[in-house]
């Protein structure tokens, strides 16, 4: 074993030692996740962007989705003071979004059209806009889930979705949207539902 290797694994045990941390086992998918899945980039995730069961440090409702732009972790509240931490992406410092919205709908590979102020910031983008957007699948942007979120009846033109660049996990790198890794993305939308708080700190 290499060096990097040895004080990586030490590391994880000094971050993950002194919390109450519990792995959560991976969701079940259907053959088209399964597919599609195959043909996302593999990346190692930092382990501690990995997927865990934790003391709750939000304070919020069990139900609710807590985003914490800082440190690049998304909260599902669960009952009995815990919470499952997933390893996000966030937006650019110049595009970040903070508030409180809710889940007004959710949808598997979903479509992608490029919004407006994308297209200004990226021209190339405008023979995909053009062509009707991205249908579902592993070369979309929005990965394997998305929740989209609103303020009211007002889309906030935020989502929480999977990534087909799971590298960017850990940093700040979007349009505002939060990613996440296409499986945790899978595991948060089978637990979450429609009308669900979602607050972004």
């Amino acid at each position: 074993m290499k060096f990097s290797s040895i004080a990586l694994l030490a590391g994880a045990g000094a971050l993950l030692g002194g919390c109450n941390y519990q792995g959560v086992p991976d969701p079940s998918v259907s053959q088209k996740d399964a597919q599609y899945l195959a043909l996302v980039p593999k990346v190692d995730t930092n382990v501690q962007f990995e997927r865990y069961r934790i003391d709750d440090p939000t304070g919020e409702a069990p139900g609710t989705i807590v985003v914490d732009t800082k440190d690049k972790f998304l909260y599902f509240v669960e009952p009995g003071r815990k919470a499952i931490r997933y390893g996000v992406a966030t937006g650019q410092e110049a595009y970040g979004w903070t508030g409180v919205a809710r889940v007004a709908k959710k949808a598997e590979w979903p479509h992608w059209m490029p919004p407006a102020d994308m297209l200004k910031r990226w021209p190339h983008l405008a023979p995909t806009a053009r062509a009707g957007g991205l249908p579902g699948g592993p070369d979309n942007p929005l990965g394997s889930r998305a929740l989209y979120l609103f303020q009211g009846n007002k889309d906030t033109m935020y989502r929480i979705h999977g990534t087909n660049e799971p590298e960017s996990i850990g940093q700040g790198v979007s349009s505002g949207c939060i990613r996440m890794r296409d499986i945790d993305a899978i595991d948060l939308y089978n637990r979450v539902k429609v009308g669900t708080k979602v607050v972004v700190r």
